[in-house]
């Protein structure tokens, strides 16, 4: 049920970005309502880290001290090859007391989100999906669908999801944080191209003895580029590319995905899974990596997809976070730059919707950059020829976008050429 005040605005998706947005807008005192086709959140996705432009939104949400001591706080970035460190990146320049990245799994933030939600009164619908959406003048009619949980079935019984109740509403504004497979954005019949071939990544978590010095270890290979995360309480997470990997999801559209986009699990007929390969691919990439090798609590192959939405939204209906954009693992960039979306939505709704324009060229703009449309990072007279080797494919393993991107790559001697920024608008 809709909460008694009447929402002026309904937030569709209870990931990471519409719980900020739904919480974001709370804070200015604009009822909210906060909707999602799951019947709970999830439970283990592969976002792991809030950058530093998004622990202060996460500040001036109140939210910074919870999400801080819950995190393991990474303060350099370490660019490897097989042999050794070749190159490292400093936070430490980031102003404030978030100048860092804060390691904590998805599912963490979203409960810090969510109970800041329901403190404030604002309930989420689960099990519900908005659906029949309809852009008008002055509002958007919106049809939220209900299900429940059924018994069918006589001589086998069986569970089924079906439609409890139907409600229909008019609001001032929809965010369509939906995630790929967004019911808003399919309303708006926008398109969802791939821009980039998709890449398959094996991921294991494990605890172990090593000291990770508060260091995201990115490993550059010829073909590949794997990272190491450190997790908080002594665990840690290798992600390891896949290059020659495909699935049975490859040429399917974006909206057959799970929610996570984890496809395949542990088993034999999984061996790039087991812990022989986890160890083959650290002797053969990272053999500098001496640490133990704990149990393995999490393993999944992944597949990650480069999409980017025709258009960020329309009249009275607007995407953010991965309903408009998915990207590459390493930089942790949708979720987080969704997150700077969904607080520019909040400010556009808060002062009465007049500046959608602004909000379509921003991101559409960054993403074409961020997605390396048009052309990538390139090396400046300083850089190490080593980075200038592997420069065209950092700008998706940096962990921020805008200025503190480009801060980030100017430590490797590495710029954004103006001539690709006047390639996007020409």
């Amino acid at each position: 049920m809709f909460h008694q005040t009447t929402p002026e605005v309904l937030v569709a998706g209870a990931g990471p970005v519409g719980l900020f947005a739904a919480l974001a807008l709370t804070k200015r005192g604009i009822p909210t309502q906060i909707a999602d086709r799951g019947w709970r959140a999830g439970t283990h996705s592969y976002a792991l880290a809030l950058h530093p432009a998004s622990l202060s939104l996460l500040h001036d949400a109140g939210l910074l001290e919870s999400v801080m001591e819950k995190a393991y706080p990474v303060r350099r970035i370490a660019l490897y090859d097989v042999v050794e460190k070749r190159a490292s990146i400093d936070l430490e320049p980031f102003a404030g007391s978030w100048s860092c990245l804060a390691v904590l799994k998805q599912d963490v933030l979203e409960d810090l989100l969510a109970e800041k939600l329901s403190e404030l009164g604002v309930p989420i619908l689960w099990s519900h999906e908005v659906f029949g959406l309809e852009n008008h003048g002055d509002h958007v009619a919106a049809r939220i669908d209900k299900f429940e949980k059924d018994s069918v079935g006589y001589a086998v019984a069986r569970t089924e999801w079906v439609l409890a109740k139907t409600i229909n509403t008019d609001v001032n504004f929809v965010i369509g944080a939906d995630g790929h497979r967004s019911r808003v954005r399919r309303t708006l019949r926008l398109d969802f191209p791939e821009v980039a071939p998709a890449q398959h990544y094996a991921v294991f978590e494990f605890h172990t003895d090593a000291d990770l010095q508060n260091e995201l270890r990115i490993v550059l290979g010829d073909q590949t580029t794997d990272v190491l995360w450190p997790l908080p309480g002594g665990y840690c997470r290798w992600s390891f590319e896949l290059p020659q990997y495909t699935d049975a999801g490859e040429g399917h559209d974006a909206g057959e995905r799970q929610k996570d986009r984890l496809f395949n699990s542990t088993g034999p007929a999984f061996p790039e899974l087991t812990e022989w390969n986890l160890m083959s691919l650290i002797a053969k990439r990272a053999p500098w990596f001496t640490g133990s090798v704990g149990e393995i609590t999490w393993r999944n192959v992944v597949r990650f997809e480069k999409r980017l939405t025709s258009a960020f939204g329309t009249g009275r209906m607007w995407l953010a976070g991965d309903s408009a954009h998915l990207a590459g693992p390493i930089g942790v960039q949708s979720m987080n730059v969704g997150l700077s979306e969904a607080a520019q939505l909040v400010d556009i709704i808060a002062g009465g919707g007049s500046s959608f324009v602004d909000y379509e060229g921003r991101w559409s703009a960054e993403w074409r950059r961020l997605l390396s449309i048009g052309g990538g990072l390139e090396a400046g007279p300083k850089a190490d020829p080593w980075i200038a080797k592997h420069a065209a494919g950092l700008m998706s393993c940096l962990p921020g976008f805008g200025e503190d991107l480009d801060r980030l790559a100017g430590q490797l001697g590495l710029t954004y050429p103006l001539s690709h920024v006047a390639g996007e608008t020409s």
